[in-house]
């Protein structure tokens, strides 16, 4: 019994490590599309930090265009892994969660302070979860654990706003600033990481040649 269920738990291990390998080269080869993630989040963090007292209109229109954009380059990354016949699902379902929270910013302009308390924090929550599991998936030396740590800071500041719904626009605009900062350094540094893994691999291969 014991030696027939060794081949399949090796079977196992095998596949889940080329699943880690494929995500793994996907985000190497994007990384730039994550870094333009993350400067995008460090640049709209700090424009909520320095002026708090932004308008709720204001506010929507510039979430709706850091979602829509950060969606964009989520989804440029799951189509790149779909046309080399890798699994996209987890990259392509967060890209889309980001556009459809920007698109119902977009189409509910005169959007209530709560609504919009409710869909950022059903987004974050949602992509929270998604990054979680791409972490997972992703090798170590990739920087598992910065894609780890921005799941886990967009999940705790969903349900901070789950449990404190009726917040007021300036401390909203000041949570959602200070999450957007931090979550930004963490994709910024996981691309620098991406980077030089790519670098690295190229260098070996080269020597090889």
């Amino acid at each position: 019994m014991a030696a027939s269920t060794t081949p399949a738990k090796s079977r196992t291990a095998t596949a889940k490590k080329a699943r880690c390998d494929a995500l793994s080269e996907i985000l190497e080869q994007s990384w730039w599309a994550v870094g333009l993630r993350g400067i995008l989040g460090i640049i709209f963090g700090l424009i909520c930090l320095l002026n708090p007292t932004l308008a709720v209109e204001v506010f929507v229109i510039l979430f709706a265009a850091y979602m829509l954009v950060d969606g964009a380059f989520t989804i440029a990354s799951g189509v790149k892994a779909a046309a080399g016949g890798e699994r996209w699902g987890l990259l392509i379902l967060q890209g889309l969660v980001s556009i459809a929270a920007g698109v119902v910013a977009v189409v509910w302009p005169v959007i209530t302070l709560v609504a919009l308390v409710w869909i950022i924090a059903i987004w974050a929550i949602v992509s929270g979860a998604l990054l979680l599991a791409a972490a997972f998936s992703l090798n170590i030396e990739h920087g598992r654990w910065w894609l780890a740590l921005g799941g886990i800071a967009s999940f705790v500041f969903g349900i901070l706003l789950v449990i404190q719904p009726f917040i007021g626009a300036v401390v909203l605009t000041l949570w959602i600033g200070a999450y957007a900062l931090v979550f930004g350094v963490f994709l910024l540094v996981l691309a620098f990481q991406l980077y030089w893994r790519k670098e690295e691999r190229e260098v070996a291969a080269a020597k090889k040649v």
